[in-house]
């Protein structure tokens, strides 16, 4: 059996890039096709059993590619449908950014693991837009006219959708009209301690960006006086850094080493964007700490309230103080060993398990 893999674009390695990962694990003989890739990070990221080939599209090869691929989106969906797929008798799409979209053999079977319906041209659209510069601002609304179009037509092209999380069937649902099956990406939460000593810091991680609302957290702990430290780079960095007070830190982007001894030794982890799924939370708890996070997302279907984190139902700095106060004040008790074994439901090990149970199904009945 063929088996092909499909990725939007793989220049580090998030959350989508994992699952990908983990696809070779299970097929390791698989072809991996890519629209834009930096291939040393995707080779060091494969497992040594990986023997399959790496191929790019047409994408790759035009000017600062790798730097500007998004400018090129729109030539994506024509990029997809060059691909010639005729040889394979299983494509696992992992879409995000453009990538369900090729065209298989009438006896094929295509998985397409959804992180999310792309964000910039469905519900996202609007807060996208404002951001950009002013050429992008005013052709925006046409490619993203055409961009829907395509998307919702090449969703028709997958046979089964599987959704990173029950808040993203809804989206699937709402924009393609198909139901997707749930498998939560893969946490390597065997790679955490639960048991070292926690410090009186909070801990808040991710992009800069202003969905991710670090501002939020900054502005609380300006306010409540705790000491939080805030790890990551994007285009808040600097604003962040002259409104944070003298007990808030960033240390802007760190390596695994850095984050996983922050993360084990942090009073708990502050969350308060909306993520599809959020992975962070997840390593968190298996570091043994709680998460205090906005109720919404992801974050819903993996902190538990009051037993592995803290919600908080409305994205201001009153809410947050309000739920981090909770956790001071003890109303709460979080033991380390039980927030890991909550996190080992994610790990890597079972989202390899549910995937090949759901192809393995999906095969004996094409």
């Amino acid at each position: 059996m063929k088996v092909a893999i499909i990725h939007y674009w793989w220049l580090s390695n998030r959350g989508g890039e994992a699952v990908c990962t983990a696809l070779a694990e299970l097929y390791p003989h698989a072809d991996i096709f890519i629209h834009v890739c930096n291939e040393d990070v995707v080779r060091k990221s494969l497992p040594e059993s990986f023997t399959g080939q790496i191929k790019t599209t047409f994408i790759s090869r035009l000017p600062g590619a790798k730097k500007h691929y998004q400018k090129y989106l729109p030539l994506m969906p024509l990029a997809l449908e060059q691909l010639d797929l005729s040889a394979y008798d299983l494509i696992l799409s992992s879409e995000s950014g453009p990538a369900k979209g090729v065209i298989t053999r009438p006896d094929a079977v295509h998985i397409c693991y959804c992180h999310s319906p792309m964000r910039y041209v469905w519900d996202m659209y609007h807060e996208y837009r404002s951001t950009a510069g002013r050429v992008v601002k005013a052709l925006f609304p046409f490619i993203a006219h055409y961009l829907r179009m395509w998307d919702r037509l090449s969703a028709d092209r997958v046979d089964h959708f599987i959704a990173n999380s029950k808040f993203i069937t809804s989206r699937i649902r709402k924009f393609y009209r198909r139901d997707a099956d749930v498998i939560y990406p893969p946490v390597n939460t065997t790679e955490f301690s639960h048991e070292q000593v926690r410090g009186d810091f909070y801990l808040c991680l991710g992009q800069l960006v202003p969905y991710k609302k670090a501002d939020l957290a900054v502005d609380a702990f300006n306010k409540l006086g705790l000491p939080l430290v805030v790890v990551g780079e994007g285009e808040l960095f600097e604003a962040l850094k002259a409104r944070a007070g003298d007990n808030v830190t960033l240390m802007g982007r760190q390596p695994f080493p850095v984050i996983k001894d922050l993360l084990e030794r942090c009073r708990g982890l502050i969350f308060p964007g909306v993520e599809d799924f959020g992975i962070v939370p997840v390593e968190a708890m298996a570091a043994g700490a709680p998460v205090i996070a906005y109720a919404k997302g992801g974050a819903l279907e993996t902190v538990i309230h009051g037993h592995t984190g803290v919600h908080f139902h409305e994205q201001s700095v009153e809410a947050l103080m309000a739920a981090v106060q909770q956790v001071e004040s003890g109303q709460f008790v979080f033991a380390p060993a039980q927030l890991h074994e909550h996190a080992a439901g994610f790990d890597k090990s079972v989202f390899k398990q549910k995937i090949k149970n759901f192809v393995d199904k999906a095969l004996s009945q094409a």
